[in-house]
């Protein structure tokens, strides 16, 4: 059943006449007529009636008539919705994100992006960029925000540089020093967080480069605790630097420059499927104001 012989079906019944539908559709009268045999074949049943007053609907004819209606008004609002999703006027956005991502990063792009396109519904799913990478290639989301796992049916796209910087209690002997060294760090209690993350990788090679050992260490599953625990004078972290941004500025953190250390950085990208093709509508849309955020130093 082609759309062009239920267009054809609605116009003659909306004249009832061939000819002035006809008119209407821009086509011959003997290719409408044409659209309307072969529909009526389809169905195996007369859909209209010839009379005086023109062509009539059948009691088929009338029973058919709404869903006929209904069928082309669903088709023309699904061409409206493509045309929607293609220039990101509304849709639905499907996103997964590393916690650290949604938490300290995602908030400011997604309430810029929400601005701009407030008929788009977004949808956040988070998870460690594992679970993020698999829902990618599963194609339960449309982008993944994580670090940067490699997969040959994964296209990377870096955004965004995460530094980890020392953090202490603003009554810590370390926050009366313009900078301390590794060594100094390691007679500390080190708090970490998520064995999971690279950033505890990232932290645990760092010590191991300078070739020194770490006092202690309290291990924690995610960075609001660690801030806690530093704030508490429980210990000292390397915690991501947009994470600790708020309580450094409010002064109930205190940054510490570390002079000897190479700098602590971690990639974060936005991951999609290989095959998706290039990004359009809503997707580029949200990943131009992702390249947009600023560059971490």
């Amino acid at each position: 059943m082609l759309l062009v012989h239920i267009e054809g079906f609605l116009e003659v019944a909306r004249f009832g006449s061939v000819s002035r539908a006809a008119e209407a559709l821009y086509v011959t009268q003997p290719t409408l007529t044409a659209r309307l045999h072969a529909l009526e074949r389809e169905l195996g049943e007369r859909l209209f009636v010839r009379g005086r007053q023109g062509m009539r609907l059948t009691d088929t004819g009338r029973a058919f008539l709404p869903y006929a209606e209904r069928a082309v008004r669903a088709l023309r609002d699904g061409r409206r919705a493509i045309d929607e999703v293609g220039t990101a006027a509304a849709g639905q956005l499907l996103l997964a994100t590393a916690p650290a991502v949604s938490t300290y990063i995602l908030p400011e792009v997604l309430e810029q992006f929400v601005a701009d396109h407030p008929r788009v519904e977004v949808v956040v799913r988070t998870g460690h960029s594992e679970d993020v990478l698999q829902m990618v290639l599963r194609d339960q989301v449309q982008v993944g925000l994580g670090r940067a796992l490699q997969h040959p049916e994964i296209v990377l796209q870096p955004f965004h540089e995460e530094v980890l910087v020392l953090v202490v209690a603003p009554d810590h002997p370390f926050a009366r020093s313009p900078d301390v060294s590794i060594t100094e760090v390691a007679t500390e209690q080190l708090i970490l967080f998520d064995r999971t993350s690279s950033y505890y990788e990232i932290t645990q090679a760092a010590f191991l480069d300078a070739g020194v050992a770490l006092r202690g260490v309290m291990e924690l599953d995610n960075i609001e605790a660690a801030k806690k625990m530093v704030q508490r004078g429980l210990g000292v972290a390397l915690l991501p630097r947009t994470a600790i941004a708020l309580e450094v500025d409010a002064g109930t953190l205190a940054r510490v420059e570390l002079r000897d250390a190479a700098p602590m950085r971690r990639q974060i990208v936005a991951m999609r499927r290989r095959d998706a093709g290039e990004p359009s509508g809503m997707v580029q849309a949200f990943l131009d104001l992702l390249c947009r955020l600023p560059v971490e130093t």
